[in-house]
């Protein structure tokens, strides 16, 4: 059966319920009532032939055009007979319309869901993870890069020698007496601080400040031009560092007195 829009069953009920009220009037007077309801629903139809969507009226006109081949009673009855054999289909189609529905440019009422697309509603995408677990990808890594320094540090003394001094003599102290060049840093602050200033709590600070660094800069990227935060309170830490140790191994004479290594030479011992 072909689909007749809403509108077009609703004027021809409509047409026939007034046709049918004047129809005891006299046959001079139910000729004129149909020949008006007929010419009624002629105007209507030409009238919302503008309103029916294209793809209604060739499947309207293919499924006539196979009746009229075919032959028989549904020839017959045309779409007409199919709007008035089943009324309460009309009826049911009227009656479940919504009283305040909204209705497109054919006279389409359309659902919400049917417009918005599935993408703005949910998001079945996964976000990728870029979080690996301790054990086994992190330490594995450590695990052999700690044997490739072991097995390098072993290899290495084998070939070349440490260069060791002669036995300490107890009756007389080295001048100047410096500490190896790892703690010459240290030794370097405590010339200038008390030995709880230069070796507590100046250490102290800078330790505690890079426990807290994980915790102060929470950027989650990897390149260096994002992380300035964290470059920074670095290169000042190793900077800091370095400068007092290079202080302690080359500017440094007898007394630990402040000198010039290109004046009064190097007194700086591995």
């Amino acid at each position: 059966m072909t689909e007749i829009p809403e509108h077009l069953r609703k004027r021809a009920e409509a047409a026939r319920e007034k046709a049918a009220s004047k129809d005891d009037g006299g046959d001079t007077g139910g000729e004129a009532v149909e020949a008006g309801a007929t010419a009624s629903a002629s105007a209507a139809s030409s009238e919302a032939a503008s309103k029916i969507p294209a793809h209604l009226l060739n499947r309207s006109k293919s499924a006539k055009a196979k009746k009229a081949e075919g032959g028989g009673e549904e020839s017959s009855g045309g779409g007409g007979v199919a709007v008035a054999t089943k009324p309460s289909t009309v009826a049911a189609a009227v009656a479940t319309a919504p009283a305040g529905a909204v209705t497109g440019p054919a006279g389409h009422t359309q659902r919400l869901l049917t417009v918005v697309k599935a993408g703005s509603i949910q998001d079945v995408k996964s976000k990728p993870q870029d979080k690996v677990h301790v054990w086994p990808h992190l330490l594995v890594v450590e695990f052999v890069a700690a044997l490739a320094v072991t097995a390098f540090t072993l290899i290495f003394s084998v070939f070349v020698n440490a260069p060791l001094l002669e036995l300490a003599n107890f009756n007389q102290t080295p001048n100047p007496s410096k500490a190896p060049w790892y703690f010459l840093g240290l030794q370097e602050l405590l010339t200038m601080f008390h030995p709880m200033v230069a070796g507590v709590t100046i250490p102290g600070i800078g330790i505690f400040a890079l426990i807290l660094a994980p915790y102060t800069d929470r950027n989650p990227s990897n390149k260096p031009e994002d992380r300035k935060f964290a470059v920074s309170l670095f290169t000042v830490q190793l900077m800091f560092w370095a400068v007092l140790v290079m202080i302690g191994s080359f500017f440094r004479g007898p007394g630990f007195n402040f000198v010039f290594p290109w004046v009064d030479g190097l007194f700086f011992e591995l």
